[in-house]
């Protein structure tokens, strides 16, 4: 979850974790436990990152990038879509005809995102930013991360400053849940 280095750094270090997640799944013979568990990290890493984005990287991509506004809008369009797909996920038996369509939407989802990111953004960040901004970024963006929820909850407003406000006791709900359940410690 934290990786350390600089905003870019931070997120490149998660896009590859899912992507190696997505291979686990790609792999596995069957569904059961097993695969409910990866669905379950796949989602607390996907939601935890996304909460941190909208809360510190599409605002500073508004802020520093020339064009950013529409740029972060459709990144978080991106992550409305993401995050409806986990809330079925979440809802659905492994043994469910969907799952498997529903599971290589979400791959699809999700690589198209982080290539989008890591050829146009990114870069465009990186431009636009001092290496002191994009570590302060680093450092925000592992802090959300800390604090956001575990699950996805697709109706909650994703504005920065509602998301910074409501994520941190979202969270501690989420973790609590996990705690109870025992959920994300596979």
């Amino acid at each position: 979850m934290g990786h350390g280095g600089n905003v870019i750094d931070e997120l490149m270090a998660d896009h590859r974790e899912v992507a190696e997640m997505f291979g686990r799944m790609r792999s596995m013979a069957g569904g059961g436990q097993e695969l409910r568990d990866l669905i379950d990290e796949v989602t607390i890493e996907l939601v935890r990152h996304s909460v941190a984005e909208e809360q510190y990287l599409y605002p500073a991509v508004r802020e520093h990038v020339e064009g950013g506004g529409p740029m972060a809008d459709k990144e978080i369009q991106d992550h409305a879509r993401v995050e409806k797909i986990l809330k079925q996920l979440e809802k659905m038996a492994t043994d469910d005809a969907q799952m498997s369509p529903l599971l290589r939407q979400l791959m699809d989802e999700v690589t198209a995102h982080v290539q989008d990111e890591e050829t146009n953004l990114f870069p465009m960040l990186r431009r636009a930013c001092t290496p002191q901004q994009l570590d302060e970024l680093g450092d925000k963006i592992r802090r959300a991360k800390s604090m956001a929820p575990t699950r996805p909850h697709p109706s909650a407003p994703s504005s920065p400053t509602a998301s910074k406000l409501l994520a941190p006791g979202a969270g501690l709900v989420d973790r609590a849940r996990d705690l109870m359940s025992g959920r994300g410690k596979s």
